[in-house]
């Protein structure tokens, strides 16, 4: 592979972290009490909270924020090889983002389908859901899922590191259903 093919398929690691960073600002932020841009893209209980700094909730929000900076450095490290031990804790990781972001996505985009054919009833701030933070995270998944399939196209030890992202993925989709089915999710 040529180092510009090299340098190109470095592109969905780069896009996933870029995806963790800007998501995470927003977290951080409402964490600080600040709801700049949640008021009328957020459902106004959790406006509440993050404006009346409950502590679980802020902590909620650091607890995300941080996550999602976790996922921007796998992002990174998902850009190049890495030891045996760290390439399988990276596709492991961006296996399990990227199943629960097309996921969880995919759920709002599905729910925003649904109010608008008159399927369900009519839901809190559903345009926001269905067009803005749904395709979000499908994106954010989709350039998981990508780093690390360029990943895996460059290890030599790829059936490894395919179980480890198959036990991710399957993992991170039986928490997001179970989440579903109990109503937290």
């Amino acid at each position: 592979m040529s180092s510009k093919q090299t340098e190109l398929s470095k592109w969905p690691g780069y896009a996933a972290a870029v995806w963790g960073v800007l998501f995470a600002i927003p977290s951080f932020g409402w964490a600080t009490g600040c709801t700049f841009g949640a008021q009328s893209t957020v459902s106004p209980s959790l406006v509440e909270l993050a404006q009346d700094r409950v502590p679980w909730f802020v902590a909620v929000l650091v607890g995300t924020g941080l996550l999602k900076a976790f996922g921007a450095v796998i992002g990174v490290g998902l850009t190049r090889p890495r030891g045996r031990r760290l390439g399988r804790t990276m596709v492991f990781c961006g296996s399990a983002a990227a199943i629960l972001l097309t996921w969880h996505g995919g759920l709002f985009v599905v729910q925003g389908v649904l109010v608008k054919a008159g399927a369900v009833a009519p839901a809190e701030l559903v345009n926001w859901y269905l067009y803005l933070w749904g395709p979000w995270f499908i994106a954010g998944g989709l350039a998981f899922a990508g780093a690390v399939a360029e990943y895996l196209r460059r290890c030599a030890d790829r059936r490894a590191l395919t179980r480890c992202g198959v036990v991710g993925a399957l993992g991170a989709l039986a928490l997001s259903v179970a989440a579903v089915a109990t109503g937290i999710g």
